[in-house]
């Protein structure tokens, strides 16, 4: 019937269903979306930040545990509203990332690059069915030597 067809399409995450759309990906905004977090970030001529709500889910947890605020390098931040467990595994990559840049290169990873190597490792997710997205929106912020103050955001699709 009508919902065996539509499990059909969420397996094979390579199949867009009739309506055009890849399921997985939409979860995973719809994830993003019922954290129900609002962020905000700003990007001006010297200056570029970023702001989140902190909610802590119980008195039990540890307020200062809860952050969605990573620090990646000396001048690189990134600020990830969803899961937190993706959240968590995304600064985590993210840091190793730039850990191997900086080895490769011998100076700190852009602001961009770094942007552009977390989209294209979200692309790569959404084309796998054993990995699930990353049901995490992300803001990159930092300073850029050459380019100034720059803010990315990238979204569990793989767009930034």
């Amino acid at each position: 019937g009508g919902m065996s067809r539509q499990s059909n399409y969420d397996r094979a995450l390579t199949v867009f269903s009739p309506e055009g759309r890849l399921y997985q990906v939409e979860y995973a905004f719809k994830a993003v979306k019922q954290s129900g977090f609002t962020s905000i970030g700003v990007r001006g001529k010297d200056t570029v930040v970023f702001v989140t709500q902190k909610k802590v889910p119980d008195k039990l947890v540890d307020p200062t545990s809860v952050t969605r605020i990573f620090k990646i390098t000396k001048h690189v931040g990134m600020l990830a509203t969803g899961l937190m467990t993706d959240s968590k595994h995304l600064a985590t990559k993210a840091r190793q990332e730039a850990a191997e840049f900086q080895f490769q290169y011998g100076y700190e990873i852009p602001v961009d690059s770094l942007a552009r190597i977390l989209a294209d490792q979200a692309q790569v997710y959404t084309q796998h069915a054993r990995m699930r997205p990353l049901a995490v929106e992300t803001m990159l912020i930092g300073i850029d030597e050459e380019k100034g103050p720059m803010l990315y955001k990238l979204d569990p699709a793989g767009y930034f």
